[in-house]
């Protein structure tokens, strides 16, 4: 997940993976340095990864500022972190049976998995689901942040509704290279919630309640099943 600012790493004991660090992405032809943290949830026997950068994450907002202006980076910020996120995964060396992505800032993900990662040995086997959420936005990423996306391998003709950089546009993207969806949210927008029940994913609706462990892993299942 991203280092946001909001992260208190003292309190959370977050600290640099420094096997993991050190490389850089490229975004808008400048080098941005990748910083890997980890902290652990001890009652889950489980270990979240970070993606950290200075210029990106150490605001202390998420996607606005203190004056609800959403940020004019955002473009690059969620172009870094899906970047981020697929080299820390093949670095790690380990293949994710699944790959679960949250909201909109992780929407890019799906196009890297499909598209440039796609002959990866540790990626191509992995199963997508996407969860959609009410964090919807009506600003547009900035014009050009398609250059921003571009990897090797990966060409204007690949993006498909990621084009337009919209909120709307970018979750038709995503759930169009998913392989199934969970409603996360109980209200999300109207069109997104539309175009996900005609794409004919299997789909998972909103819970409401805290015991959806169950739920969540008997669908894992049924998707990692699935041809």
């Amino acid at each position: 997940m991203p280092r946001y600012g909001v992260i208190n790493e003292r309190r959370n004991q977050l600290h640099e993976v420094i096997r993991l660090s050190g490389m850089n992405l490229i975004i808008d032809d400048i080098d941005h340095p990748l910083i890997i943290k980890v902290a652990s949830i001890q009652q889950a026997r489980m270990q979240v990864y970070f993606i950290d950068n200075e210029d990106y994450f150490k605001r202390k907002f998420m996607f606005r500022d203190q004056n609800d202006v959403f940020f004019e980076d955002n473009d690059e910020r969620a172009v870094f972190f899906s970047k981020g996120v697929m080299e820390t995964v093949k670095k790690l060396g380990w293949a994710p049976d699944v790959i679960h992505c949250h909201g909109w800032f992780s929407s890019l993900v799906p196009l890297f998995v499909r598209t440039v990662y796609k002959d990866s040995p540790i990626i191509r086997e992995s199963k997508i689901i996407f969860s959609l959420y009410d964090d919807g936005f009506t600003e547009h990423l900035r014009e050009g942040y398609e250059e921003k996306v571009k990897m090797n391998g990966l060409g204007k003709e690949d993006f498909g509704h990621y084009l337009k950089g919209d909120y709307v546009s970018l979750m038709k993207g995503a759930i169009e290279r998913s392989d199934a969806l969970i409603i996360g949210s109980p209200e999300i927008n109207a069109e997104v919630l539309e175009f996900a029940k005609a794409s004919g994913k299997p789909m998972l609706d909103y819970l409401d309640s805290e015991d959806y462990y169950n739920t969540y892993n008997e669908f894992y299942d049924q998707i990692i099943e699935s041809n």
